[in-house]
């Protein structure tokens, strides 16, 4: 008769698999850090053997393995570590042939298997447990005591501090390259108005005055994303911070229209805005909020044909104001919706004026908008009917409570 796998599976295993993935601990190397506290254990218990374990799906990765076993992973249903990570404590088994459940696993039954277990789970800040620390030994043992069993356990913090330490750093790490492409991407759009502006000022005199503010506001929107990242840069943490300010919706707006007009009227395009100049004024960041609209406002104009009309609207909704940016332009299939605010997405649409894109716009807008509790979605009727974008911002912003100290 098989044996039954839906024993060993936690009621968090999906949860707890994430977790795992994100150390990115499977199929890698060993490394003396994790042999040596393997050793420690093997030494602290005079056991034949001891492993660093990972419980996967379906598979138990060895990342350190200190025995006879000539292995790097074993099926998670013979694995006596899938039990393990059942259990808050240590699991302990003094003599396995006392289970009568163990008696047709492979490892226990084979002659000089394993007789005595000992594991103690390797839990996360999140309480999942990814895996273990754990001794074997080939015969039975009766005398272990409550000390090394809570040293078993301090290891077994040890090698979770030390992947968790890695965690931070990779994802410092990532935070940099994604903001050093933030900054690439939001740079585009004020390097194409000014090079727009500066061959419209050797046409048109008339337009020097409202040309060579849309050169300074672009220069000066290049010098604070660059400020930005050189900021963000020094800092350990590079969790993306908000500068949080009361900002009149009309000074945005007034801006938006003047950076965008002219790449409008080159592609014979209409920017028409409507809303009520009396909204209240809202709390947020102003240079994070306004590249939001700067990367719709881009899209729409990049997606949209010619002759067409992009209208900006906004209103008052509760404690919310929406802003909305829509199209005439190439609109959304379902397969687009589903794909829209992912990084490096490829959509049906392309740009009707040649220009580029690099997939991370939207992406970066979504977490832009979300830091500041808010919302954004896109709705479409189909192919070539336009697309509408939704941006639903707190008049008043409202930070995380910090903990309550008792």
């Amino acid at each position: 008769m098989n044996q039954r796998t839906d024993f060993f599976i936690p009621l968090n295993d999906s949860l707890r698999l994430e977790k795992l993935r994100d150390y990115n601990i499977l199929d890698t190397y060993p490394e003396d850090v994790f042999d040596t506290i393997a050793a420690m254990a093997s030494r602290l218990f005079d056991m034949t053997g001891a492993f660093i374990t990972f419980v996967d799906e379906e598979r138990v990765f060895f990342k350190s393995n200190l025995s006879k076993l000539a292995a790097t992973e074993i099926d998670r249903k013979d694995s006596l570590c899938s039990l393990a990570i059942l259990q808050d404590d240590v699991y302990l088994l003094k003599d396995t042939h006392a289970y009568p459940e163990l008696k047709n696993n492979p490892y226990v039954a084979i002659e000089g298997g394993i007789r005595f277990y000992a594991g103690a789970p390797l839990k996360t800040p999140e309480g999942y447990n990814m895996g273990t620390i754990c001794v074997i030994d080939d015969k039975p043992r009766e005398e272990i005591s409550a000390e090394q069993l809570q040293m078993l356990t301090t290891l077994s913090k040890i090698i979770i501090d030390k992947l968790e330490n890695r965690l931070r750093y990779r994802k410092s790490i990532e935070s940099q390259v994604n903001l050093m492409n933030i900054t690439l991407h939001e740079i585009k759009n004020p390097l194409a108005s000014i090079n727009l502006a500066t061959d419209m000022l050797k046409k048109e005199a008339s337009d020097k005055g409202r040309m060579t503010e849309v050169i300074k506001t672009s220069v000066n929107r290049i010098e604070t994303r660059l400020s930005d990242l050189l900021k963000q840069s020094e800092l350990e943490e590079t969790d993306l911070l908000l500068k949080i300010e009361e900002v009149d919706i009309n000074e945005i707006f007034t801006r938006l229209f003047n950076s965008f007009d002219l790449l409008a009227r080159r592609k014979k395009q209409v920017i028409e805005l409507k809303y009520d100049h009396s909204l209240p004024k809202i709390e947020v960041d102003k240079a994070k909020i306004s590249d939001v609209l700067h990367n719709l406002v881009s899209n729409a104009i990049k997606y949209s044909y010619p002759d067409s009309v992009i209208k900006i609207a906004a209103r008052e909704a509760g404690y919310n104001i929406h802003i909305e940016i829509k199209d005439e332009g190439q609109g959304l299939n379902r397969n687009d919706v589903q794909m829209l605010f992912k990084k490096f997405a490829i959509l049906s649409s392309k740009p009707t004026g040649r220009e580029t894109s690099s997939g991370l716009g939207l992406s970066i807008a979504k977490s832009f908008v979300e830091l500041h509790k808010g919302t954004i979605y896109a709705m479409s009727p189909g192919k070539d009917k336009g697309t509408t974008f939704i941006v639903s911002l707190p008049i008043k912003y409202i930070p995380d409570r910090e903990p309550e100290i008792e």
